[in-house]
């Protein structure tokens, strides 16, 4: 199994997103047993990422996932939030990463992302990130929802260049990113973190489930689809893959996937019929 370095630390290839997950009072205890399901699981094979937002449920999320994590040792977690793009200046990001600091329970987060462009200057966002970092609050910060351009803007920001990954909407059905945005990231040593990895339709609408190839190569080791596209994602060893379940044997199928190897031929039948994109597309966002 693949893991994929975030500036030294290893982290396992496959994650627990949690997007929607704390909306609904009446699944807490569910979502809880998921999440915790995929915390056994995943610090017994090594470090488990498990992201979030300020934004999912205007921080029930965040709140949710505090719970399920308190038995676990805090090392064995990379633990990822974000923060609003409006609340990304000098003076408001500390108050919101405190906020996401009280309600996950932590007194610091491995990873902190601007969840999309906004209207603040990058300038003072990197400032207001590398006080947090200097401050202990948080290991290392990166970003969400940025294009090719947007990275190059970043890097023309003094200490842009300490960011350390992108967040993106990428899956078998969108991989728009591959045409400049990834190789840009690999160009910088940046891994990718592919939220939305397990999308059911392609760009034209049609459904990845009921594809007769996909399906064969699955059934032939034995997995589902989703873990077949689960692990086309995680395929080069430098993304890792988010997915969101609120079901404690979903969650055990996803990290399975992580250990999913197909053939050069079966690579290659993937890539024949979901062709890498030959001109520019538009950052795909959910």
């Amino acid at each position: 199994m693949n893991m994929v370095n975030f500036k030294g630390q290893a982290v396992l290839p496959i994650g627990l997103g949690t997007w929607h997950m704390g909306d609904e009072p009446q699944h807490r205890a569910t979502e809880i047993a998921a999440l915790r399901s995929g915390i056994q699981t995943g610090t017994e094979l090594g470090t488990l990422a498990i992201d979030t937002a300020e934004m999912y449920g205007e921080g029930r999320s965040e709140t949710l996932v505090g719970e399920a994590i308190q038995p676990v040792e805090r090392q064995k977690l990379y633990l990822i939030s974000k923060v609003y793009p409006w609340n990304a200046s000098e003076d408001l990001l500390p108050k919101s990463l405190d906020a996401s600091l009280n309600r996950l329970g932590v007194d610091y987060l491995d990873l902190y992302l601007l969840h999309w462009t906004g209207n603040i200057p990058l300038a003072e966002t990197v400032l207001a990130m590398q006080r947090a970092q200097k401050a202990g609050k948080i290991r290392h910060w990166g970003v969400s929802n940025f294009d090719t351009s947007d990275m190059q803007e970043l890097w023309q920001v003094p200490d842009g260049d300490q960011c350390v990954t992108n967040e993106v909407l990428y899956n078998l059905g969108s991989r728009g990113i591959e045409y400049d945005l990834v190789p840009w990231l690999q160009a910088h040593q940046l891994p990718v973190i592919a939220y939305s990895p397990v999308a059911q339709g392609d760009s034209l609408g049609n459904d990845l489930t009921a594809d007769p190839l996909l399906n064969e190569i699955a059934a032939a080791h034995h997995v589902s689809v989703f873990q077949l596209l689960l692990a086309w994602v995680i395929r080069n060893g430098e993304t890792l893959a988010i997915p969101q379940s609120s079901s404690a044997d979903h969650v055990q199928n996803n990290l399975a996937a992580a250990k999913l190897e197909l053939t050069a031929d079966e690579w290659q039948l993937i890539q024949a019929k979901y062709p890498t994109p030959t001109r520019k597309q538009p950052l795909d966002v959910l």
